[in-house]
């Protein structure tokens, strides 16, 4: 921020704010936030009868003041920019709500130069230490337990809601704090994030999980695809194929170069198999994968785009599905990360569409 002469970082409530202050707090209509100058003191604005709670998370120096419902959080925020002295623009977190930078400006006694401030944010978030690979590692192992547990649990006649409250339970017996799943069944695996359309299992389904849990904040994201019962020679070939893409992705992993090109190297393959070119279906529709973090989708992007030079330290999933309409889909995900001496999965690959865990 020094270096770019950037005045301050806002930040509203959500990853960003407890990354850099430990404050972990919902986003609702009463405004909590940090200012986070370049020079001085972090400044956190929060309601006074959520103080004492606030205060209970916060990991840095830093002074917390407080507003009253009939006072306005935009004025105190306003209050404590005016209070640096600060030549230069505000930066301001992506995901931070339009009305809290809008009434935060209007409360200024100079309308502040705004600018986008993720670039900020990423280049701390994007490499991740010791600690947190450590954490993604135990979030990653709680995932990859219960996926095993819950693939030994399914019968016939089971519906997508049966097998996710399955896939909760273990989770949250594990110790981790269950984050999403999704369990995509027959014709819905051929939907990414899946179908309105009721599936139960029955001969010959394709099961299709993807889940995630949180271990103090650092997530997992894992998806393993398998048949019950009779395997098709297509289902077969198509489980191969992805776990070939899969391979590919970790192969492309290179040190220096863009992140987008792991995207590419996964799609000449794909398309050298016949499918479908440039996000089309049937075929990879999606991209490769996604950093990943204290948030289940994070920069950088494994999309042929991202010209983010891969780093030691940043973290992705490897996630090259293949989806045919009407028929049904297979993806495979794990997560990994980039050390000096290449990729490292925290879960091992799957093995074959007999033995998906």
């Amino acid at each position: 921020m020094q270096q770019q002469k950037v005045a301050a970082l806002l930040v509203e409530s959500g990853s960003v704010l407890e990354y850099f202050t430990g404050v972990r707090w919902p986003r609702s209509e009463r405004t909590t936030a940090a200012l986070i100058p370049a020079t001085g003191r972090v400044v956190i604005v929060t309601p006074f009868f959520e103080e004492p709670s606030v205060r209970e998370s916060l990991k840095i120096a830093a002074e917390v003041r407080h507003w009253n419902e009939d006072e306005s959080p935009f004025e105190v925020l306003a209050g404590a920019l005016r209070e640096q002295h600060a030549q230069g623009p505000l930066a301001v977190e992506g995901t931070t709500r339009f009305f809290i930078v809008e009434r935060m400006a209007q409360a200024a006694s100079a309308r502040p130069n705004v600018i986008l401030g993720d670039a900020l944010v990423g280049a701390c978030r994007m490499i991740k230490s010791q600690a947190e690979l450590a954490l993604m590692q135990v979030a990653n192992d709680v995932t990859i337990a219960a996926l095993r547990y819950v693939h030994e649990q399914i019968e016939a006649g089971m519906r997508a809601s049966d097998i996710m409250e399955l896939m909760i339970r273990a989770t949250e017996e594990l110790g981790g704090s269950h984050e999403f799943s999704l369990v995509l069944l027959n014709e819905a695996s051929a939907f990414p994030h899946g179908s309105l359309k009721p599936q139960a299992v029955r001969e010959g389904s394709v099961i299709l999980i993807d889940t995630g849990c949180s271990v103090q904040g650092y997530q997992s994201d894992i998806s393993r695809s398998w048949v019950y019962g009779h395997i098709s020679s297509r289902q077969r070939e198509l489980w191969d194929t992805v776990k070939r893409g899969q391979e590919i992705a970790l192969e492309a992993a290179k040190l220096g170069q863009p992140v987008g090109g792991i995207d590419k190297a996964v799609r000449t393959f794909y398309e050298q198999k016949g499918w479908r070119k440039d996000y089309g279906l049937p075929g990879l529709s999606h991209r490769t994968g996604h950093g990943i973090g204290m948030d289940g989708h994070e920069p950088p992007y494994l999309v042929r785009t991202d010209t983010t030079p891969l780093q030691a330290g940043m973290c992705f999933s490897d996630e090259p599905g293949l989806y045919i309409p009407g028929q049904f889909g297979v993806r495979l995900e794990d997560c990994w990360y980039m050390t000096e001496a290449g990729p490292k999965l925290f879960t091992p690959l799957a093995r074959s569409i007999d033995q998906p865990l």
